[in-house]
């Protein structure tokens, strides 16, 4: 369990702020939105730091290791990194068993970013040997491949992963002794569970499939979403951080009933928001975990902002799709 100070946080945390101003902000993204062409928009990310020319995808997987590693080297706390590498983990795992079931080549579906680098990760399956991936991590695959095998329902396998990494994020935060992060991850369940409840309820799929569907660790019991139906979903989470997007959720709960995007921007919103006030915080581990989470947002802003403008999106319209800034 860790023990770490708030002071041991103050060195790191000076650079943070100081780092936080080359941030994507509103204003730079409306630029990149304006720019004349791909090449001026590819110019507003150098004033945040990013390479000149070269992939956009290969830019920012560069920007995300480069982070991580960063941050794991700075951080007196070395794994607050992980908590955002889980989802890269499990994303592979997902494209590991499937790709087993239907014979294809997972390699070009493998995403970097996690705790095991893609290359070694497919290296140590094909060998049947996954000793250097956390227990929690290990046991999740084996179950999902059994369940694979049994039902043929990849939905199934991926719900199980899905609850194995929240577990992983949960008990990481217990770990580090931080209800902050505690905090965070309970939100994050929230979050996964609303979006749960508004898309099984637009299916037309039943209560048991709910309930199999929800995690556990929230701050609202699995149970109580179960127990809300359409227009309910807004009073369960009213009274939370989630409110204003559970009201819109509740209004998309019928089949045909519209486009999901201010929902999910608002879900996104939530969190961003939780991180966001603890800039007000002057040094700790807060100040490591929410620059994480604002490059995270920075990365999928400028996915949604270029492939927004090779659709031939209007600014407005894309501007639509775009979550809060962390600054």
């Amino acid at each position: 369990m860790s023990h770490r100070k708030d002071t041991d946080y103050l060195s790191v945390s000076a650079r943070i702020r100081a780092m936080e101003t080359r941030l994507l902000n509103r204003d730079r993204m409306d630029r990149m939105i304006e720019a004349r062409d791909t090449g001026d928009a590819m110019k507003v990310l150098t004033e945040c730091g990013y390479p000149e020319g070269g992939n956009l995808d290969a830019v920012l997987a560069q920007a995300r290791a480069e982070v991580f590693r960063d941050m794991a080297s700075a951080s007196p706390e070395p794994r607050l990194v992980e908590l955002f590498q889980l989802k890269y983990d499990y994303h592979n795992a997902k494209t590991l068993i499937k790709a087993q079931v239907v014979g294809t080549d997972p390699q070009r579906l493998l995403m970097p970013g996690g705790r095991y680098a893609p290359e070694k990760l497919l290296e140590a399956w094909h060998r049947e040997d996954l000793r250097d991936c956390s227990e929690t991590f290990r046991r999740g695959i084996a179950a999902a491949q059994s369940t694979l095998a049994e039902t043929r329902d990849p939905q199934l396998a991926d719900l199980i992963l899905d609850r194995t990494c929240y577990q992983e994020m949960a008990q990481l935060a217990k770990d580090l002794d931080s209800a902050y992060l505690q905090g965070y991850v309970r939100l994050a369940v929230d979050v996964a569970n609303l979006r749960t409840a508004v898309r099984v309820a637009r299916m037309g799929r039943e209560t048991d499939f709910l309930r199999q569907a929800l995690l556990p660790g929230g701050n609202v019991s699995e149970q109580t979403i179960a127990a809300a139906h359409g227009e309910a979903l807004g009073d369960v989470f009213r009274s939370g951080p989630l409110g204003k997007a559970a009201e819109a959720g509740a209004r998309l709960t019928q089949p045909g009933s519209g486009a999901l995007t201010a929902f999910e921007r608002e879900c996104d919103n939530a969190l961003t928001a939780y991180l966001a006030a603890s800039r007000r915080i002057p040094f700790g581990e807060q100040a490591v975990v929410g620059y994480l989470y604002a490059k995270e947002n920075e990365l999928t802003a400028i996915r949604t902002i270029f492939a927004g403008r090779a659709a031939g999106l209007d600014g407005d319209t894309i501007r639509q799709r775009l979550r809060d800034t962390y600054v």
